[in-house]
């Protein structure tokens, strides 16, 4: 335990989380505030965040990795939808050629932060474990602001429902967030209960190896192939070269991707059709497209699974896997029997049934000793909480690439340091009108957002309370110079608290 007579560490910026988004802010604050102290905590031993932490078959981002990827380094890979070692590559190399990496310090978990406005800091709480032997020990480490991007999901478990008679398989059982690394499917019949992106990643990539491989859905979801390498950004790039070719493919995919979303919520009808017709055409003829591939909800409610060159739809054709839409009854000793009183026999079943959300990377959040309730809070242009000052959480997009959403922030936080040391304040916070209304923080049916939505913090009517899902509208709210100055934000630094003891000095004494 750190000592209390000693002088605790200090940095202006505590970024939490080495994954995508924590790489990315690191890269943003050095490169616009390089006489700043900061530094990555991270949970675990490595860097890359999901993209390390998930290991099962095929892992794949389900976006284009011009958009995925960052605005500042250009993807150089053909492949514009890419699997996980290749994320990790580029990710890697942007920590790297940017000095982030030596900023990490892995094996740090930030339980909790408590925030003194008299002080205009953070203390946070940290356990850091020992690579070797596992111990535990606790640090403190006081911090100018708090950068949060650490996403949304809980990486110590997966979400599996109860399933009745699960004792009595006498096969194995496994989720995706907690792959086995000696797991060994060749030969064996497979069953695959969810209908997302994990599940129509897994059947292609396993189907090869397997006996046979089942998705056995409770609901479809809507399933789009779309091409493994972007030929016209491909061609951009071996015209215009790597810098501009790149950019130029980024501008493509972000209106691309902002016409398909906008398409589907205007004329939900015309869009079920039309993918309806793509599965059709992938798939063989008696296929019965309209049990499987029909979800009771429109497109982009959910997120669309993306199938690079149809694979999924290859291996169906090809007898190597098949899809069940039906409900569990019970698992049995040798597979499941459905409700509709169908067994499906299996040697291994994979639990692809969803994630947990984990809001602050499970940390606790304080501000002058009163804790804060994440539902309590409303979000502001998108990353601060009121209540919570010099505080701010990285949540990327639902219907587009994660890390668009991710690199606004990053900017927007950037200008808002230079504007504070500009004007010699060192506490922003954050409050709402009296009687504004609120609604969720996220309008997205998928189930990992529905089970958690009590414990999410919640958006406004209208901006710059509302949790924005289109990139130009979040660029125009971030950019606006009045996003700095308008009447939500409320900054102050050391002459206000002098003059505030003042006050209350003066007050004292005349008592």
């Amino acid at each position: 335990m750190t000592s209390n007579s000693s002088p605790l560490e200090h940095l202006d910026v505590m970024i939490v989380g080495a994954g995508i988004s924590g790489i990315g802010a690191a890269r943003y604050l050095r490169a616009e505030h390089p006489g700043k102290t900061f530094a990555i905590m991270e949970a675990r031993g490595t860097l890359g965040g999901t993209w390390d932490l998930f290991r099962y078959p095929g892992i794949r981002s389900d976006s284009d990795l011009y958009t995925f990827g960052y605005d500042f380094k250009p993807w150089r890979d053909r492949e514009s939808i890419a699997t996980a070692p290749r994320i990790l590559a580029y990710l890697r190399e942007t920590a790297a050629e940017n000095n982030v990496d030596a900023h990490i310090r892995y094996h740090h978990e930030v339980t909790a932060a408590s925030w003194s406005s008299e002080q205009a800091h953070w203390t946070v709480q940290i356990t850091r474990t020992d690579p070797v032997t596992g111990s535990r020990t606790q640090q403190a480490v006081t911090a100018g602001w708090l950068f949060c991007a650490s996403g949304y999901y809980r990486y110590d478990e997966g979400y599996t429902p109860h399933f009745a008679g699960r004792e009595r398989f006498r096969g194995r059982i496994v989720h995706p967030q907690h792959w086995p690394e000696d797991l060994d499917y060749r030969g064996k019949r497979v069953v695959v209960i969810g209908s997302g992106a994990t599940a129509v990643t897994l059947l292609p990539a396993m189907a090869r190896d397997t006996a046979h491989i089942t998705m056995l859905q409770r609901t479809p979801s809507y399933i789009v192939p779309v091409p493994r390498q972007d030929k016209i950004a491909n061609l951009l790039r071996a015209v215009l070269g790597e810098e501009r070719g790149h950019q130029l493919a980024r501008r493509k995919n972000i209106a691309q991707q902002q016409a398909v979303w906008r398409f589907c919520q205007r004329y939900p009808s015309a869009a079920r059709a039309a993918i309806r017709w793509l599965n059709s055409r992938y798939l063989p003829a008696d296929f019965p497209v309209d049990e499987h591939l029909n979800p009771p909800y429109n497109p982009w409610d959910q997120r669309l699974c993306a199938v690079p060159d149809g694979d999924l739809f290859g291996s169906i054709r090809a007898g190597k896997a098949s899809m069940v839409t039906d409900r569990v009854n019970t698992f049995t000793e040798t597979g499941i029997l459905l409700e509709s009183g169908r067994e499906l026999t299996a040697d291994i079943i994979v639990t692809a049934t969803g994630l947990n959300l984990q809001l602050f990377g499970g940390m606790r959040l304080s501000v002058d000793g009163e804790p804060i309730v994440p539902a309590d809070t409303l979000i502001y242009r998108g990353t601060m909480l009121t209540g919570v000052p010099n505080f701010n959480v990285a949540i990327g997009y639902t219907n587009s690439s994660w890390t668009l959403k991710i690199g606004l922030l990053c900017e927007y936080f950037c200008r808002l340091l230079t504007h504070m040391d500009q004007l010699g304040y060192d506490t922003a916070r954050v409050q709402a009108e009296p009687g504004l209304s609120t609604r969720p923080l996220l309008d997205f049916g998928a189930g990992y957002v529905q089970r958690s939505m009590p414990m999410l913090p919640k958006q406004g009517p209208h901006a710059p309370w509302l949790m924005s899902m289109s990139y130009n509208s979040d660029r125009q709210l971030l950019d606006d110079p009045a996003a700095l100055t308008d009447e939500h934000l409320h900054f102050s630094g050391p002459a206000d608290r002098l003059r505030e003891q003042s006050a209350a000095g003066s007050a004292e004494a005349a008592l």
